[in-house]
Parts: structure tokens; C-alpha cells; sequence
């Protein structure tokens, strides 16, 4: 669509070419260049010779062409202003039953109002009276296809154009003087008035388009919206029992795991298990935890393959670190007298930035290494505390053994950071050797026989240290090997106690409650005095003890519930679990007390550690049948 600088003195050149004489070509010339436009008369005809014009101008363009894409009508920049100064000069216009003539150019323009969107229809006003339909489509033919005239008989009328560029090209002719042939008649003549006018059908079309507009907009962001979206997961077939055994085929294949889980997931939420589906269900829930084995060995595989690259990693570093070794050891050699004495001093120079700069990467190498190692050694020492069984019962005398074992604990913890000093004052000793090792070049010629005594020194300070911290080491070693079975021993003490109080609350309960309160005040006393005479009970006594038989039938009732229901788990089940079931049937009953039930029964009940890392949890055990087929 061509905008409203495509001009109005394209009126002429489209259909109709006139030759109308111009007064003073100069003057028109002049004021058509410096607005930028090839000054060309009506029929297309240059008014200057092409030296005196802007170059690249096509004269078939019309009257008033574009001559670069600044200018309105070529592209959305708008075009140079014009100085206010400068008159717009306009040509008389003939068509064959009237003439235009244009108003006096020091005369301000016409002045119109505000453009209504989509405007197609202009209103003309000031026509002659003798003016009619035909003269009128003669004189704005030229501005392009009119759709329809509609005038009145107070001279003026609306003009509908095709298009709405025609507009601006109608607008031009406003201010114009028409008279119609040659009369001087007043009733054949009048000064043309050409405004916007407002009309339904240019609003409604401009609306319809703006619709249309909108509606390709949403459309083109409903498909990029739609080109975006993630897919849809697909539909969940309804619970059948042809659906269900299919979904068990699906549920023991790995590759298609994942989606049978989705549609059992769906399955039970929807509600669909019930007595008569329960079993279908379960054997499902039974497919599903048997791949719990196949995660936990890729996991396993997983895990090695990263050892594997973190040994791969680390014995690169290692071999790294000793190619700078190696490289060092060299400007060790090259810094030495009989070879330092035959470089230049530019040389020399260059072999010292060397040397620094290597010694910098290699110590920033070591360190790196060193805390791989630190790593390492806190992985395992995590793994040392994660192995070591957690017994401690919920009971009023494990105070003891807990801070026993935080105070062993801040000591291995102490004595693993006194390693760690001794590794790194090891490293600088080892450096300072170094550096001692390699002379400064005025040191080499003056006081060589000195060096080489404070070597020996540095070294014989360096034998001496390193035994003393091996002997130190051996020391914490033995005070850390003593205390952990202090730790062990304090323990032992500790279940005991626990389990005669335990059978003394049980004899309290069976009515013995006179024998027990003698008992009590007996214990009571040799405790406050530090005696007391189990500690100093043998092994096997204790072990003895342990595996008492049942002391009254309330413990017979709950040995048979809890052998039922692990008997009925074969891969065991851990303490709270248990103890959730129990409550069901006697809510007295504390899960202490059914710890110590089974601990007492090790020949029935087993404690097992499963899992990994996060997972890791004690699963109790039915074992009775084993000991019954091993007895």
C-alpha cells in the first residue's frame, strides 16, 4: 500500500498527461530540488538538465517521486522536514471541462481535521453551482478508483475511494480555484475545500480488518504456544482384569517399568483396589518392589564407575605432579655451579622466571592432591562411624556411654587435624630442603663449603623431626586403640545393667514386690558406692542372661505376634514399623520394650543393617527356624 508521500502530483501522470506552461521554469526548478524531488512537469518532461538534478532519478515515477528510501512512503522513517520558510509550489491543473488554479502560495495551507482510522471518504466542499457529477469523477479520477460520489445540492459532496493512499492525493487538490471551462460566471466557479470525512463503511472495514488482524495474531501464538508446550503424557486405560495382567507382564519388563508404574500409580489412586482386586494389586506391588534389587545393583554399578574415574583421576595428578618433579629436579641441575657459570645473565635470568613459576604450579598441584587425600580420609572415616552399630536404648543410665563416645570422638578428631599439621609441616620441610638444595648464583662463588654445612644441618633437623612425629604417631595410635576399648568394655556394661533392671521391673510386676525392693536398695547402695558386683560377672554369665527364656505371658503373647508377623516378611522389617503394627493390639506396650524382647532372644530374633548411603536402616529378623535346623 502506497502511503500519502507517493504524492499528489502523481494526479495527471496516472491516466490523464497535460502539458500546462509554467511562467518561471527556474524559480520551480529551484524549490522542487531543494526539497529533494526531480522537478518534472505534468507529462513527465525534466524541467533542468540531469547535471543540475539529484543522480538516480527515474522521471516514470511521476510528478513527485521518491528518490530514497528516507522518504515517507518508502519505509516507516519519516521523511526530512521541510523548512517552514519554503512555499509549496503548485502547477495549474486542465482537464477537458474545467481548470484548477492553485492558491497563492504565501497564503497559509488549508487546514483539515483529525484523520479517522481506515478513512476512505473525503468531503469537498465549495464546488460551483453548475458543478455536476461527471466534472466532479473527471476531477478526482485522478487520484485512483472511486467507489462512489454521493452529492448534494448545497455544493459540496463525499467522495469514497478504493483505497486510503488515494486520500492523501485527494487532499492535495485542496485550496484550489475551479472554474468550469471558460466562464467568468460566478455560478461557475468556486474555491474547493478537500477535508477526512468520518463514514460507517470506512470505520467498518477499518474494524473488520483489525479483527482479522487480531484473529492471525492469536493464531500464530496459539501454534508457537502449542510448538512450545511439552506433550501430553498419554491416556491411563481403565482397571480390567485383561488390562491388569497385561500391566504384570509390563511391570517385570525393565524397558517398560516406568509406564506400567504410571498406570498402576493411576490405578490405585482412582481407588480401583478392593477386596475382590486386592490380590491383583498385590502381586502388582510385589513385580514393582522386585526391581528394587536391579536399582540398587546399578546404583552399585554406578558408584564403581565412579571410583574407577576419581583412582583414573587421581593417578593422573599423580603422574602430573611427578613430571614436575621431574622438571624441578632439572633447574635443581641447571642452577648448580659447574653448570650455572656457563649461561649468560639474559639466560639466567629466563632459567629463575622458569624455576619460580614451575615450583608455583607444582605446589598448587600438590595441594590439590593433598585435599583429595583429605577427602578420602574423611569418606572413610565417615564410613568407620556409619559401620560401628548404634545400640543405645531409651533408657535413664545411657549418659555415660554417650559422652564417652563424644569425648572419643573430639579426640580421634584432634589427633586426625595433628596428622594433617604434621603431613604439611613434612611438605615445607621438604620445600625448605629444596631451596637449600639449589644456591643463589653470588652464594656459589663465595660461600659454597657454608651451604653445604647448613644443608646438612637442615637435613639432620629433618631426620629428627620426622622420628619424633612417628613416635608421637605410635603414641595417639596406642591411646586411640586403648580408648575404643574402654568405649567397647563401657558398653558391655552398660546393656548388662539395662537388662538386670529389666528383670527386676519384670519381677516387680509378678507381685515379688518385697524381695524386688530389698533387691533395689541393695543395688541402690552398692551403686552409689562404685561396686557393684556384676560388673564383675564373666562373659559368658552375661551371655547367659541374655538369652533367657520368657519371664511371664504377657512376653509370650508378644513373642508370638512379633515371630507371626516377621515370619510373614521375609526380608525383614524395622523397629517402628513393628511397633505401629503392635499398637493396634495392646497400646501400652513402648517400643523399648519389644527391642529388648528380641535382644534377649537372639537364637529367634536377628538385626540387620540394609540399604545404602541415605537408605541405610536396622531391619529385626525371624531366624528361629534356622537355629531349630542348625540345632
Amino acid at each position: 500500500m502506497a502511503s500519502g508521500a507517493d504524492g499528489p502530483g502523481n494526479l495527471g501522470a496516472e491516466q490523464n498527461p497535460l502539458s500546462i506552461p509554467v511562467a518561471d521554469h527556474g524559480a520551480w526548478a529551484t524549490a522542487m530540488n531543494n526539497l529533494g524531488i526531480m522537478p518534472v512537469g505534468i507529462s513527465g518532461q525534466q524541467l533542468v538538465s540531469e547535471s543540475l538534478c539529484i543522480p538516480r532519478f527515474d522521471p516514470g515515477l511521476g510528478l513527485i517521486a521518491p528518490i530514497n528510501p528516507m522518504m515517507g512512503g518508502i519505509s516507516l522513517v519519516p521523511p526530512p522536514p521541510i523548512p517552514p520558510d519554503v512555499p509549496v509550489i503548485k502547477e495549474i491543473i486542465h482537464c477537458k471541462s474545467c481548470t484548477l488554479f492553485p492558491q497563492n502560495p504565501n497564503l497559509p495551507p488549508p487546514s483539515t481535521r483529525e484523520r479517522p482510522p481506515g478513512c476512505k471518504t473525503v468531503f469537498v466542499g465549495g464546488l460551483p453551482e453548475n458543478a455536476t457529477e461527471d466534472i466532479i469523477r473527471e476531477v478526482f479520477d485522478q487520484c485512483g478508483e472511486i467507489i462512489a460520489i454521493r452529492k448534494s445540492k448545497k455544493n459540496f459532496c463525499h467522495i469514497r475511494f478504493s483505497e486510503e493512499f488515494m486520500i492523501d492525493k485527494a487532499i492535495y487538490l485542496s485550496g484550489y480555484r475551479m472554474r468550469i471551462g471558460s466562464s467568468t460566471d460566478k455560478k461557475d466557479s468556486g474555491r474547493i475545500h478537500v477535508d477526512f470525512a468520518q463514514a460507517r463503511d470506512d470505520l467498518y472495514e477499518w474494524e473488520c480488518k483489525q479483527r482479522l488482524l487480531a484473529r492471525e495474531e492469536r493464531h500464530r501464538r496459539k501454534i508457537h504456544e502449542d510448538r512450545l508446550r511439552p506433550p501430553s503424557p498419554p491416556p491411563i486405560v481403565h482397571y480390567s482384569e485383561h488390562e491388569a495382567a497385561l500391566l504384570a507382564e509390563k511391570l517385570k519388563e525393565d524397558n517398560k517399568f516406568s509406564e506400567a508404574t504410571a498406570v498402576l500409580f493411576t490405578w490405585i489412586d482412582r481407588g480401583e483396589v478392593n477386596r475382590r482386586t486386592a490380590n491383583h494389586f498385590y502381586s502388582m506391588i510385589q513385580s514393582a518392589n522386585s526391581h528394587v534389587r536391579r536399582l540398587m545393583s546399578e546404583k552399585a554399578l554406578h558408584e564403581e564407575e565412579m571410583e574407577r574415574a576419581k583412582e583414573i583421576f587421581k593417578n593422573a595428578l599423580m603422574a602430573i605432579l611427578m613430571q614436575f618433579e621431574q622438571i624441578t629436579a632439572i633447574f635443581t641441575a641447571a642452577t648448580r655451579q659447574k653448570a650455572w657459570d656457563h649461561f649468560s645473565k639474559a639466560q639466567r635470568k629466563n632459567i629463575d622466571i622458569w624455576r619460580k613459576q614451575c615450583e608455583e604450579l607444582r605446589n598448587a598441584h600438590s595441594e590439590e592432591i593433598m585435599g583429595i587425600r583429605r577427602e578420602e580420609e574423611m569418606e572413610m572415616s565417615d564410613d568407620d562411624s556409619d559401620d560401628i552399630p548404634n545400640k543405645r536404648m531409651r533408657t535413664e543410665e545411657n549418659g555415660v556411654c554417650d559422652q564417652t563416645q563424644a569425648s572419643l570422638r573430639e579426640e580421634n578428631d584432634s589427633l586426625r587435624w595433628q596428622l594433617d599439621a604434621y603431613r604439611n609441616e613434612v611438605e615445607l620441610l621438604k620445600k625448605e630442603q629444596s631451596r637449600a638444595g639449589r644456591p643463589d648464583d653470588d652464594h656459589a662463588h663465595t660461600l659454597p663449603h657454608t651451604h653445604a654445612h647448613s644443608a646438612e644441618a637442615q637435613i639432620q633437623l629433618l631426620q629428627q623431626s620426622m622420628h619424633n612425629m612417628q613416635q608421637e604417631l605410635l603414641s595417639l595410635q596406642e591411646k586411640l586403640s586403648s580408648k575404643e576399648t574402654e568405649l567397647e568394655q563401657a558398653r558391655e556394661e552398660h546393656h548388662y545393667l539395662e537388662l538386670e533392671v529389666l528383670t527386676l521391673r519384670e519381677k516387680l510386676l509378678s507381685g515379688k514386690g518385697e524381695s524386688v525392693e530389698g533387691i533395689n536398695g541393695e543395688l541402690h547402695e552398692k551403686s552409689v558406692n562404685g561396686c557393684v558386683p556384676s560388673l564383675y560377672l564373666s562373659r559368658d554369665r552375661r551371655s547367659e542372661f541374655m538369652r533367657g527364656g520368657v519371664a511371664s505371658e504377657k512376653e509370650a503373647l508378644l513373642l508370638g505376634i512379633i515371630s507371626t508377623f516377621l515370619h510373614v516378611h521375609p526380608f525383614g522389617a524395622n523397629l517402628e514399623y513393628l511397633w505401629s503394627y503392635i499398637q493396634r493390639l495392646d497400646s501400652k506396650v513402648s517400643a523399648g520394650e519389644l527391642e529388648r524382647l528380641m535382644v534377649r532372644l537372639p537364637s529367634m530374633f536377628r538385626q540387620e543393617l540394609s540399604g545404602v548411603g541415605a537408605t541405610l536402616e536396622k531391619r529385626w529378623k525371624f531366624c528361629g527356624f534356622d537355629s531349630l535346623s542348625s540345632a
